[in-house]
């Protein structure tokens, strides 16, 4: 008799025209299992099912059961149909609901937010919130923060709780500190940034070696556990910044305020002292509570200025005697040491992924001016390479001492995500022949400075596995690291604040049992708000794109496949904008879909669309609200590049030609903690 297959968990996957694929959870081996239309039941897209497999040879089943909702509340715009309101969810994926109870004050078209109280059939809300008119881009930001549970906002008892706080640091704090006021400790971040949370210093041991001192704002040391603040941080788990906004983790009175290590105040502060040996390695460290009193505060700019030779005409690196001459030893130090640490981890096979990141200038109307590409210079790469080799410290140290930990993992990308790389690549030309960490590297060093490089790095980058957060230290596939944590941002990301505890603690010689016994909570729940957070961002960066081009509606823009689908293509153009040149917009043919290889081919035509294929394309429609962007080709289908050219050969041979930017943004940012909304890695 034959045995019948095991139901399976996994996550639900909707699609708008009614079926849908369920994921296996966990190490369950095999792809997605396809549901039928009506084999769903009363799932939904995204939450937790399952599944029983009624066409196991053809990986079909039926959703026998919901376990985990994805969906407490749902954002969308209200319609109405005689006397009844109902809520169209902004999400296509998910149902009508239809409102129940007291519906007052509110008319069809704007945009609301209801609570689930039936998932159906039929689905029923309860309204909760109304954000505006649904055409609002200010109605359509709100209500995306709302969906990801984001408040800019704190509640008056945890901002009456930070107001009480002392905001300067007095005789009492300072018992059992290591006091590094008469060192030359600077901050160098971006000029905007008010949360300053690192400070770096390089001085001499008494062997000539260098010692390259990170200190941290000691925000354990106000922010303790069961307290409203605490419990308001881990709640949020991380600062959202979105735009030109900020929804910080901590209130302004302690992240800009007592915990910012401002220029010339006495500051509290974890401090990761490193003694390097000739080759940049870490010989011997020592980790410590001190007290710093920063010697000036350096921008991006003004270090970039000073690193290419042009003398910054006011701050600190242009005062004179001493103190001047000592900050400017100083970043001269700390720029030679950046050198040699990148050469140090890219032998040990750290990824080095080509990065074009984008902000928006805004204008004094709340509207985009301008997206310009940012680019990182020595003075961000200084800092990064500065924080990276005291996270790896302090991770060694709390494996060393058996300390518990919230650690930063990155595993290695599955053998089925490498194949799926090989097969994307082999198009262009490139064999892939593993998936460790070296053969990347030498796929992104082949495409390097070449048309590709933006396409190739984006492919890598899909491939491997995205970071999170575990009480287990597994090591960090991506910066080639066997033990990392984060230490250096606890302003902004509540993992970092459990470390400084558990360090604190050690010091102390106190209440690790209990700090212990929170880690696996805190792990899951930051690994949970910081993809909340990088959703938030990403779905409001695009409402202020879609703005930014919505004057631009029939000029034509340089750009490239940056993605592709059975009903389309995406395309990034050079200014940072990624939208849709949708299925009807292309040359007439049949287009055959290949999910593995990224690619939409034409079977009259020839004309194949894939990653990094060079395009010039038409906006057709910018939709601010919907965070949609629309484009056509150039003149009419089949413009944009010439029918029957095999785009695939086109890359092979013109893969090292001159460099075509590329856009590309990372789910794991900068390795270390710039780029204040996408450094996470």
């Amino acid at each position: 008799m034959k045995k019948e297959p095991d139901a399976i968990t996994g996550v639900y996957h909707a699609n708008p025209r009614g079926f849908g694929f369920v994921t296996p959870a966990g190490d369950a081996p095999g792809a997605d299992w396809f549901v039928p239309r009506g084999r769903a039941g009363s799932a939904w897209d995204g939450d937790t099912v399952t599944l029983l497999p009624t066409d196991p040879d053809r990986r079909a089943g039926r959703i026998a059961a919901v376990t985990a909702r994805a969906h407490p509340a749902v954002t969308g715009l209200l319609r109405r149909e005689g006397r009844t309101y109902f809520l169209v969810p902004d999400d296509r994926r998910l149902p009508s609901l239809l409102l129940t109870g007291q519906v007052k004050g509110v008319s069809p078209g704007l945009r609301a937010a209801a609570e689930v109280i039936s998932y159906g059939p039929p689905a029923l809300g309860s309204l909760r919130q109304v954000f505006g008119p649904g055409d609002s881009l200010d109605s359509a930001r709100e209500a995306i923060l709302y969906h990801y549970e984001i408040t800019p906002a704190f509640p008056d008892p945890v901002e009456a709780e930070a107001a009480a706080l002392p905001q300067a640091v007095g005789p009492g704090d300072l018992a059992g500190r290591e006091d590094f006021r008469g060192w030359t400790v600077v901050t160098i971040d971006a000029q905007s940034a008010k949360d300053l949370d690192d400070a770096v210093s390089l001085t001499a041991d008494s062997r000539g070696r260098r010692v390259l001192g990170v200190h941290i704002a000691d925000v354990s040391h106000y922010v303790r556990p069961k307290t409203l603040l605490d419990g308001e941080a881990f709640t949020r788990g991380t600062s959202v910044y979105y735009v030109d906004q900020v929804a910080p983790m901590l209130p302004t009175a302690l992240s800009n305020g007592i915990c910012s290590l401002n220029p010339r105040e006495d500051r509290l502060t974890l401090s990761c002292l490193m003694t390097l040996d000739e080759a940049g390695e870490v010989a011997d460290y020592r980790i410590v509570q001190g007290v710093i009193r920063t010697a000036g505060r350096l921008s991006y700019d003004e270090v970039n200025q000073f690193l290419a030779g042009e003398d910054p005409q006011t701050g600190p690196l242009a005062a004179a005697g001493e103190a001047g001459e000592a900050v400017r030893a100083l970043v001269t130090g700390l720029d030679a040491l950046a050198a040699q640490r990148r050469r140090a981890r890219r032998a040990r096979g750290a990824l080095e992924l080509s990065s074009a990141e984008f902000h928006f200038v805004m204008d004094p109307d709340g509207g985009v001016a301008d997206l310009r590409r940012a680019v990182p210079g020595r003075g961000e790469s200084l800092i990064e390479e500065c924080m990276l080799l005291a996270n790896e410290t302090v991770a060694r140290h709390l494996g060393a001492h058996a300390l518990p930990g919230v650690f930063r993992v990155h595993e290695a990308p599955s053998s089925d995500k490498v194949e799926g790389l090989r097969r994307m690549v082999a198009p262009l030309g490139y064999d892939l022949r593993g998936g460790d960490s070296f053969q990347l590297q030498k796929l992104l060093d082949w495409a390097q400075g070449g048309p590709l490089e933006g396409a190739v790095s984006m492919m890598v980058l899909r491939s491997l596995m995205k970071a999170r957060y575990d009480q287990r230290d597994l090591g960090h596939f991506g910066l080639g690291a066997e033990h990392y944590c984060h230490f250096t941002s606890p302003i902004r990301r509540y993992p970092d604040l459990v470390v400084h505890r558990i360090l604190t603690a050690s010091l102390e010689g106190r209440g690790l049992k209990a700090l212990a016994a929170s880690t696996p909570q805190a792990a899951r729940q930051s690994s949970q708000r910081e993809l909340a957070a990088q959703s938030a961002e990403r779905e409001i960066e695009k409402l202020y794109m879609a703005q930014f081009m919505a004057d631009k509606v029939g000029q034509t823009f340089s750009g490239v496949v940056s993605g592709a689908t059975r009903f389309g293509v995406f395309v990034a153009l050079e200014n940072g904008v990624e939208g849709m040149l949708p299925l009807e917009a292309l040359p007439p043919d049949r287009w055959d879909f290949d999910e593995a290889a990224q690619t939409l081919t034409g079977t009259h035509t020839g004309v194949v669309y894939t990653f990094g294929l060079p395009l010039e394309v038409v906006c057709a429609a910018a939709d601010p609200a919907a965070g949609r962007v629309d484009f056509v080709l150039p003149g009419g289908a089949g413009d944009g590049i010439a029918p029957g050219i095999n785009v695939q050969t086109t890359h092979r041979l013109d893969s090292k030609r001159g460099r075509k930017p590329c856009f590309r943004r990372s789910s794991n940012g900068s390795p270390g903690r710039r780029g204040r909304r996408n450094g996470r890695r």
